[in-house]
Parts: C-alpha cells; sequence; structure tokens
C-alpha cells in the first residue's frame, strides 16, 4: 500500500502529474512547437528574401539580433523595469507599474520596427524605393511615444481620482 498524503492521491501519482504539468508548461504541445518550428522557418525565410543578394548579412542580422538582444537589450530593459516596480513598490502601488511598461514597450516595438528609418540609416534606400524623402521618421516616433505617456498618465490621474472618491473619508 502506497502512502496518501492530500486529497487522497498516491504521493506518487501526485509526484507524476507535477512533472507532466512542468514537462508540458516547458515544452508545451505538438502543435505548438510546431507552430514555433513554422514561425523560425518563416522568419528565415522572409530574411533570405530581403536580403537576398548578401545571405552573410541575413545570417550576421540574425545572430547580430540575438546577441544584442540577449546581452545588452535584455539586461537593460530588465533594470529599467525593476525600477520602476522599486518605485512603484515602495508606495504599496505595484500595480501601477503597467502605467509605465505598456507605453514603454509599445514605444520600443516601434523603434525596435522603424529603427533604421528613425535612425537614417536607409535614407537613400527609401528614397528610391519609395520615391518619398525619409526624414520626419525620428520626430513622429517620438510625438508618438510622448502621446503614448501622456494618455498613460492620463489613465493614471483618472484612476487615483477614481480611487480617492471611492475611498472613505479618515475619521479621527
Amino acid at each position: 500500500m502506497r502512502a496518501v498524503r492530500g486529497r487522497g492521491r498516491p504521493s506518487s501519482v501526485r509526484s507524476v502529474r507535477s512533472v507532466r504539468s512542468v514537462r508540458s508548461a516547458v515544452v508545451g504541445s505538438p502543435l505548438q512547437l510546431l507552430l514555433l518550428v513554422c514561425s523560425f522557418a518563416l522568419a528565415g525565410h522572409a530574411g533570405v528574401r530581403l536580403l537576398a543578394d548578401d545571405r552573410s548579412a541575413v545570417v550576421l542580422w540574425f545572430v547580430g539580433a540575438a546577441l544584442l538582444h540577449d546581452l545588452v537589450l535584455l539586461p537593460l530593459y530588465a533594470a529599467v523595469d525593476r525600477g520602476v516596480v522599486r518605485a512603484f513598490g515602495a508606495a504599496g502601488r505595484r500595480e501601477r507599474t503597467m502605467y509605465v511598461r505598456v507605453p514603454a514597450a509599445l514605444s520600443a516595438l516601434l523603434l525596435l520596427v522603424w529603427f533604421p528609418l528613425i535612425t537614417g540609416q536607409v535614407d537613400r534606400r527609401y528614397r528610391m524605393a519609395t520615391g518619398m524623402p525619409a526624414d520626419g521618421f525620428l520626430g513622429r516616433w517620438l510625438l508618438i511615444t510622448a502621446v503614448l505617456f501622456a494618455g498613460s498618465a492620463l489613465l493614471l490621474l483618472l484612476r487615483v481620482r477614481k480611487e480617492t472618491k471611492d475611498r472613505p473619508p479618515d475619521v479621527h
């Protein structure tokens, strides 16, 4: 007879279930794995098609992007996020970090997508391909970033105002 711990299940059955749940959380279902492999294949195909003349540039871009993200950007935005959490967490308002995280993530995503045009690295190529000037991307990105943070600040202000209205007055 096996030892029984909690809820009448044998401990060996519970441990097998916990191992399975950990394995499924890490590995995922076969469909998830297939979709992940397909997304990598599609990204690789798109990269090769975009830079068909220079395959070494494609490899350099993928490796460089991975190294830049893992070694530089991830520690950087993890440190910034930790600072935001400490700033709001110290005041007991940890849930308010999303008012900084969301506009920062959206702004970073726009920067990532439009980086060559924002920094002016491909002005000539863009002008030749579209017939339009490439100036103004930096200003537009900064404007969009300012609007995202201003909108987030407005939503935070409305939330704080609502919380103070809903709170009963202090009586001493």
